[in-house]
C-alpha cells in the first residue's frame, strides 16, 4: 500500500502524526464512548479517562386499573404500558432505568413505595399516574409526605398538564400523568434531557428544525401543543410534517406511527399547508 504521506515520502510507510500528533488532546467532551471513539482513545494510549456515571433513574407506576402485559385485565382495568416505554427512552438517552413496577392507589402505599426508591440512591424518581387531582391520585400528597419540594406542578401544555417537578436533596423528582401520549410527551420534553445533563451533555434540550406544515392547522388556545405529526416529502421536495388525524391523549397507535412533535405556540393563529412549523423529532 503507498503511504498516506505527501511527495516525496517512502513507500508504504505512514509517517508520524498522520492521523494525530503528540499532545492532542482526544475526543470532545460531551458525546457517548462509544466504538466510533473508544478505538481513538485507545490509540491515543490512555488507559484511563474520566467520564461520568450513568444516572440511575426509578421509575415506579401507580394505580388500581393496571396490570402487567400477560395478565387478564378486569373489567375496570387496563393494560400496563407506560412504564415500558418510558424505560426503554431512559436507556436510549443514556440513563440506568430501574422498575420498580405498580403501586395500588393507597397513600400510605405510595408514601412507602416513594420512600423505598430514594433509600435506592437514585438520582431520579419518575412516578406514573396519580399526578392530576381525583379522589384516588395520591402522588403529590405522597411525594410531599416523603419530603420532596416542588419546583412546579401543572403546565399549560397540551398534552401533559398535570406534570410535576420537585426535588428531596441531591435526587431530582418527575411526575408524568399517566395517559400513555401525555406521558411519552413529556418524558420527551423534560425527562429525556434531565438524563443527558446529568450524564454530562452539554446541551441536553430537544433540537429543534424547521419543516413545512404538510396540511393546515387550526388557532390554538392557551396551551403550547405538541401534535404528534410524522414526516413525508412533499411534491416540491420539501420537507413537511403532517399532524395525525386524532390527538387524544389515550392513543399510542397514532404515536407509534409518527415521527415527533409538531410544536404550536399558545394563542398561534390559523396556520396553512406549506407554512414554516418548528418539529422536534424523536431520539
Amino acid at each position: 500500500m503507498a503511504s498516506a504521506g505527501g511527495a516525496g515520502a517512502a513507500p508504504h510507510i505512514r509517517p508520524a502524526g498522520v492521523d494525530f500528533h503528540e499532545g492532542n488532546a482526544g475526543p470532545p467532551a460531551g458525546p457517548r464512548l462509544d466504538f466510533t471513539n473508544l478505538g481513538l482513545v485507545a490509540a491515543m494510549n490512555h488507559a484511563e479517562v474520566p467520564v461520568h456515571r450513568r444516572p440511575r433513574i426509578a421509575v415506579l407506576a401507580t394505580g388500581d386499573e393496571l396490570v402487567p402485559p400477560g395478565a387478564t385485565p378486569g373489567p375496570d382495568q387496563i393494560i400496563a404500558s407506560n412504564g415500558y416505554a418510558i424505560t426503554a427512552l431512559i436507556e436510549a438517552v443514556g440513563g440506568e432505568a430501574i422498575d420498580l413496577g405498580i403501586v395500588r392507589d393507597d397513600l400510605d402505599a405510595t408514601i412507602a413505595a416513594i420512600r423505598a426508591a430514594f433509600d435506592l440512591g437514585v438520582e431520579v424518581l419518575v412516578t406514573i399516574g396519580g399526578a392530576s387531582v381525583g379522589d384516588r391520585d395520591h402522588v403529590h400528597a405522597a411525594l410531599a409526605a416523603a419530603g420532596v419540594e416542588f419546583g412546579f406542578w401543572k403546565l399549560a401544555m397540551r398534552p401533559g398538564k398535570p406534570l410535576m417537578f420537585g426535588r428531596r436533596g441531591a435526587a431530582r423528582v418527575v411526575g408524568l400523568p399517566g395517559n400513555p401520549s401525555s406521558a411519552l410527551v413529556c418524558s420527551l420534553l423534560f425527562l429525556a434531557p434531565l438524563v443527558r445533563a446529568l450524564s454530562g451533555v452539554p446541551d441536553p434540550r430537544p433540537r429543534q428544525e424547521t419543516v413545512a406544515l404538510g396540511r393546515a392547522v387550526a388557532a390554538n388556545d392557551a396551551r403550547q401543543d405538541y401534535m404528534r405529526a410524522h414526516l413525508v416529502v412533499d411534491g416540491e421536495g420539501r420537507l413537511t410534517a403532517v399532524p395525525a388525524d386524532q390527538q387524544d391523549s389515550s392513543l399510542l397507535t397514532r404515536f407509534a406511527a409518527t415521527d415527533g412533535l409538531l410544536v404550536r405556540p399558545p394563542h398561534a393563529p390559523p396556520a396553512e399547508a406549506g407554512e414554516p412549523c418548528r418539529f422536534i423529532r424523536f431520539p
